[in-house]
């Protein structure tokens, strides 16, 4: 017996027309149940007592689509992804094949790949988790974190992508540093304020950079800096809780490295000006999206405010008796010019920059000095050489030899017993 498939509509319609058949129903009242019109119904009828069940089948069926692409084009997509884009995602793959003049949509590329078993669906399942609105204003709250990768898979030494993300627009800034240290995220919020304002608000881990695990109540040099600006420092207690900039970690490591293995970037150097000339700006053109509020809640710095004198390492020290203070085994000797401050002994503040640069401060007075290279060493005072060794006489001493005029005692050795005699006898004559 010949199995006939058929769609839940055509079952319908065959139900209907079986009724038609048995004198239950007229064409009209089928075509009205089955909300088809009275013309087709009655070619279907027609159909149905020529052909039987398998007249109610749609023509189409079993034959090749009018839009599917040719096989000489299907193939060419398809040996064009395995061969440079085979771990790039459908919609980044299909832009790539597009630049190629191979254009085809995510759902074909995926089902190509299926058909040919060449296709891996990825499950994530994680907690429920609730989210969080957006903030309503650009500026209001910024995250900050830095994701470490092979970015240049092999290619070049290991570093660091730090990333910075509005979180009501999206609008993202990056840049690469050999780790992620207190120099690197100095250098990216720094660049972020200088070319949009102070954030009201900054969203980071917490990583030792920004918080003292063994001082909780401290704040860090960072957030020191950050409460001179007037930015207040939200530390996450899970990488969910930021989840925009981690979820922008994921882009960066797909799309960003995928970019530069084409373009064949292998250093910071480059892939840096690659990041500020193209990609951030195409980035932000296809992900950015519009605030609540049209209001930029970023504030510019205040006059006379020097950012760098701020995203600084800043420490106090106290000056030495010898006008000398030490700094990471260097020592400053403050010049003779500041002798009416009476500095010995008084603490003075010594910032770092980010470009190496070390002030000294006194209060509201900026001090000058010269680097040493080792502490001057004061001249010791010599020790008074005192002698007490117990002498002793040598055996030829004067002391020792007997005195001018005294008889001196002859002890004479016991003479040699001759032969044949009892030793300590005397010999008879």
């Amino acid at each position: 017996m010949e199995e006939l498939r058929m769609s839940q509509k055509e079952r319908i319609v065959l139900e209907s027309l079986s009724r038609v058949k048995r004198g239950e129903l007229t064409v009209v009242s089928a075509a009205e149940l089955v909300g088809l019109s009275v013309r087709q119904c009655r070619r279907l009828w027609k159909r149905y007592c020529q052909e039987g069940d398998s007249g109610l089948v749609h023509r189409l069926r079993g034959r090749p689509s009018g839009r599917r692409l040719p096989e000489e084009l299907r193939e060419r997509i398809v040996k064009a992804h395995q061969e440079r884009y085979s771990d790039f995602g459908p919609t980044f793959a299909c832009e790539k094949l597009g630049g190629e003049g191979l254009k085809v949509s995510p759902n074909t590329l995926t089902k190509l790949l299926k058909e040919r078993g060449l296709w891996l669906r990825r499950r994530r399942r994680g907690r429920h988790r609730k989210r969080r609105e957006r903030r309503s204003s650009l500026g209001m709250l910024v995250q900050m974190d830095g994701s470490h990768h092979d970015w240049f898979e092999g290619r070049g030494g290991k570093c660091v992508l730090m990333v910075m993300i509005d979180d009501a627009t999206n609008q993202t800034y990056a840049r690469f540093y050999a780790s992620e240290s207190l120099e690197a995220a100095f250098d990216v919020m720094g660049r972020w304020v200088k070319s949009r304002g102070v954030p009201r608000a900054l969203y980071v881990d917490r990583h030792g950079i920004y918080r003292d695990e063994e001082h909780p109540g401290k704040p860090t040099q960072f957030g020191r800096a950050m409460k001179e600006l007037g930015v207040e420092l939200i530390l996450a207690h899970s990488p969910q809780a930021k989840g925009r900039v981690e979820r922008r970690h994921a882009v960066f490591q797909d799309r960003l490295v995928k970019e530069m293995r084409l373009r064949r970037i292998s250093d910071m150097k480059q892939a840096n000006a690659f990041l500020e000339a193209l990609f951030l700006p195409e980035l932000n053109r296809r992900y950015a999206v519009q605030a609540r509020r049209a209001t930029d809640a970023h504030r510019p710095l205040e006059a006379g405010v020097s950012l760098e004198e701020i995203l600084c390492v800043r420490e106090r020290r106290v000056v030495g008796q010898d006008w000398c203070v030490r700094w990471r085994n260097q020592w400053l000797q403050i010049d003779a010019k500041h002798e009416g401050l009476a500095l010995a002994g008084r603490s003075v503040q010594v910032r770092q920059r980010g470009d190496g640069q070390l002030l000294v401060d006194y209060g509201q007075e900026r001090l000058a000095w010269v680097p040493l290279a080792s502490r001057p060493v004061p001249a010791k005072a010599k020790r008074a050489v005192v002698n007490n060794r117990i002498w002793k006489p040598s055996s030829k001493h004067p002391w020792k030899r007997p005195a001018v005029g005294r008889a001196r005692r002859v002890s004479l050795a016991p003479a040699a017993p001759a032969q044949g005699l009892p030793a300590g006898r005397p010999q008879q004559r």
